[in-house]
């Protein structure tokens, strides 16, 4: 009876050891605080702990491992397996996404958003730019289309855009300097700072953003309708961390992206729903753009832009025409053209 014991003993302590040789611990790199912006990354570390049992973990860090425009390279060299970056933060390191970042690309909510984007990261051309970072793209982290707020009288002009000091990225800095604007990247956390010491006079970010970042409690008013573009921001994992994981963890994180994207939608729905609220409490004034000056921003800005984004891309090897058509068919797709 003694010699089965200890044999049950010396099996029991085997299984403890095969189970914490089978735990997955991995690190995520996310900047400012929890918000809507990030509500995809927490729900996927939630569903893959729930998959598992416990054995894959996935910690969240705001601002601990790395500053946003270094978490591409954090991945890269395997400081932690995941993370979340924008576009606009590096362009030169991920040129093929950035179609995704053109001004009036068309995009009409965050169900589109969602589609074109994945889209595009399932291009050959993506993949490999992203492998030579390490990189994997495995979601969106999908936005409204970006509007200004600012203090003073509202920019709600064409010439009132000349010599506007402006917060925004990519293809959105781009399409303000277009009308004589003087767009500056400084990262999200950064943007309340500038816009409070007058670095910038208007700061253009989603609906989530200015609230997360308190640009919107500096804000006399708020552009409902320009609608400029948005920016892209995937979230990634280092291949190597992800080639590694064992198959029940790999299943445990990929069946789990669809349920943080959908949570992710319904959270950030409801945000948009509150939004009227938020202005009325602020006193921020809600402006609404002449449809005249937005037909114009779009012919000085869209079409020229494009054009010298795929001529560019195209010199340096990148597929440009290919993944600016794949977003229009990917549109019609969605909404049920042919």
């Amino acid at each position: 009876m003694k010699k089965m014991l200890s044999g049950a003993a010396v099996a029991a302590l085997g299984v403890a050891f095969v189970s914490e040789a089978a735990a997955t611990e991995w690190n995520a790199s996310v900047w400012g605080k929890r918000r809507a912006f990030t509500e995809h990354v927490e729900k996927l570390s939630e569903l893959v702990s729930e998959k598992t049992n416990g054995d894959f973990t996935i910690n969240v860090s705001y601002g601990g491992l790395s500053k946003p425009r270094e978490n591409l390279d954090g991945i890269e060299i395997g400081a932690f397996e995941m993370a979340q970056f924008c576009a606009g933060y590096h362009r030169d390191k991920n040129r093929a996404i950035t179609v995704l970042e053109l001004p009036f690309l068309g995009v009409n909510n965050l169900d589109e958003e969602v589609a074109v984007s994945h889209a595009v990261y399932d291009h050959p051309a993506v993949k490999d730019e992203m492998a030579q970072w390490n990189a994997r793209i495995i979601m969106t982290s999908p936005m409204p289309q970006y509007n200004l707020v600012g203090t003073g009288d509202p920019r709600d002009e064409l010439a009132d855009f000349d010599g506007m000091r402006v917060r925004a990225t990519g293809g959105l800095g781009q399409a303000f300097e277009a009308v004589g604007g003087v767009p500056t990247s400084v990262p999200a956390t950064e943007a309340f700072n500038a816009m409070e010491s007058g670095v910038v006079d208007t700061v253009a970010f989603a609906q989530h953003a200015h609230l997360s970042f308190g640009t919107i409690n500096e804000a006399d008013w708020w552009t409902a309708n320009l609608n400029p573009g948005t920016v892209n921001c995937p979230v990634v994992v280092n291949i190597d961390a992800y080639e590694a994981l064992p198959a029940e963890h790999r299943e445990a994180l990929n069946s789990s992206i669809d349920e943080a994207i959908d949570h992710y939608l319904a959270n950030y729905g409801g945000l948009l729903e509150q939004w009227d609220g938020v202005l009325s409490e602020k006193g921020v004034e809600k402006v609404m753009i002449d449809e005249a000056v937005l037909e114009e921003f779009r012919t000085t800005a869209a079409d020229p832009i494009r054009e010298k984004w795929i001529a560019d891309m195209s010199a340096q090897g990148i597929p440009a025409q290919d993944l600016y058509d794949l977003v229009q068919v990917t549109l019609k797709q969605k909404r049920g053209g042919n």
